[in-house]
């Protein structure tokens, strides 16, 4: 009899979990995944994947105004929020179908209850089951964290429940300067909604390059996203018509509905972790090692339960080599390095690498080229919007150690930039390459002055 129920016990069928999942029953183990909630995860199910639909519909309102300059008669284009809703759900509905089917193809075992681990080798479930692994792994992701508690906070939603409004909001007013909060700002104004985004910070999206910052900043208040930075939000009370949304100015605002995107913490509560041992970072992540390993040597975690990069490909690729490294006999690590990442405001971003503080900071000698322009669509439609592209390079090595985009399909270019940076192109390696004429993408090879330069004390 084997000394296990199973070889690996996943906690979460998150993308992290289900992709270790896999390949470790392909590599012939015998794996069991519990998940109390649905398969899929965050971005699946209540993230990037909804998210990135709702974007898509709050694009379309520029498509239509814009079709006139260019010889298109459109009539009036009417919103419908349920539609939208409902049509979402579908897709979720179908793409946790196709994940659960995976897990059926390799022959994992799906158990749709709580698992909390009991000692090292021995897991709970919410029905009383006891299950015995030889390994386990944590994949249970993040969870909205909204800070301190204030007046009427349970009138505020987080971006858990914005995806099933039964109505839109006329007015909403958002917490918070990071991803979430940005992207559902030009979502809801997109969709015609009122919108107010409150942030504590001096300016939105704190960690990414200051002249990607100031240029989103300007592109959300043109289309008439009111930003209201310095400040908290330090009660929601609710009124006849709406909600009385106090601020610490001691301003109030009224709005349908009020929404907090302040971060999110490692899901850990609750998993029975610190009854084995397992250690917590400062950011109180599961602490790991570069193979993913906590302290406890048959425990590992992977994804945004270890707060290291907070992106569904990082989960995937460290799920992978989990699985690799345990169960393939193939020692994987995942280099953090340059990962590249888009936001999806309006305009989007994409980003990788060094930001130019970073740059000057840890290089000294650093040659920053940047442009701004408007887009070539813009000319007929007429449009009051700009593209920004800058890039960080090294001036000892002429590596190109950094690249920043503001622009239409951002995200669809910062990925295959990352694939040069990665390989480590220098600006000269960019000047020799080709333009695509006409597109926007290739003023990141025409690029041919710096517009600053950094020599080690001081900006010249």
């Amino acid at each position: 009899m084997p000394e296990f129920d199973v070889d690996l016990f996943v906690i979460g069928a998150g993308s992290g979990g289900v992709r270790a999942a896999r390949i470790a029953a392909s590599y012939g183990a015998r794996v069991t995944v519990a998940e109390e909630f649905r398969v899929g995860g965050t971005c699946v199910i209540r993230g990037c994947v909804p998210k990135k639909l709702m974007v898509y519909a709050s694009r379309f309102a520029d498509d239509f105004a814009d079709a006139e300059g260019f010889g298109w008669t459109v009539q009036k284009p009417v919103f419908d929020w349920p539609t939208l809703i409902a049509n979402k759900d579908r897709e979720i509905a179908r793409l946790e179908a196709a994940y659960t089917t995976t897990l059926e193809r390799y022959k994992v075992n799906l158990v749709k209850e709580r698992a909390v681990i009991e000692d090292r080798h021995t897991l709970r479930l919410a029905s009383g089951a006891k299950v015995t692994a030889k390994t386990i792994l944590v994949a249970t992701g993040g969870r909205p964290y909204h800070g301190a508690a204030i007046a009427g906070i349970e009138h505020v939603i987080s971006s858990n429940e914005v995806f099933h409004l039964k109505q839109q909001p006329r007015h909403i007013v958002i917490q918070g300067g990071g991803y979430i909060a940005v992207e559902f700002a030009g979502v809801f104004r997109g969709l015609g909604s009122e919108v107010t985004l409150v942030y504590r910070g001096e300016n939105i999206l704190r960690g990414f390059d200051d002249d990607l910052r100031a240029h989103l900043r300007s592109e959300m208040e043109r289309r008439g996203i009111k930003i209201v930075t310095k400040q908290t939000v330090t009660a929601v009370e609710k009124v006849d018509h709406g909600y009385d949304v106090a601020l610490s100015d001691n301003t109030q605002i009224m709005a349908d509905l009020v929404m907090f995107a302040t971060g999110r913490h490692p899901n850990v509560e609750g998993l029975g972790l610190e009854k084995v041992g397992v250690e917590f970072d400062a950011r109180s992540g599961i602490d790991v090692d570069e193979h993913s390993r906590t302290c406890v040597e048959n425990i590992y975690a992977v994804g945004d339960v270890t707060n290291r990069i907070n992106l569904t490909p990082v989960a995937i690729r460290e799920g992978h080599a989990f699985a690799d490294t345990v169960f393939g006999k193939k020692p994987t690590k995942v280099d953090h390095t340059n990962v590249p990442s888009a936001v999806f405001s309006e305009p989007e971003l994409g980003v990788i690498g060094l930001t130019e503080a970073d740059a000057v900071k840890s290089l000294g000698k650093v040659d920053i080229y940047k442009t701004s322009f408007r887009p070539m669509k813009a000319t007929l439609s007429g449009r009051d919007t700009r593209v920004f592209m800058k890039l960080v390079v090294d001036a000892t090595t002429d590596r190109v150690v950094g690249c920043h985009i503001a622009s239409p399909d951002a995200g669809e270019m910062i990925q295959l930039v990352a694939v040069a940076i990665r390989m480590g192109a220098t600006k000269a390696d960019f000047d020799a390459t080709m333009a695509v004429h006409p597109t926007a993408a290739e003023e990141l090879v025409t690029m041919r002055e710096p517009a600053v330069r950094h020599t080690g004390s001081a900006a010249q």
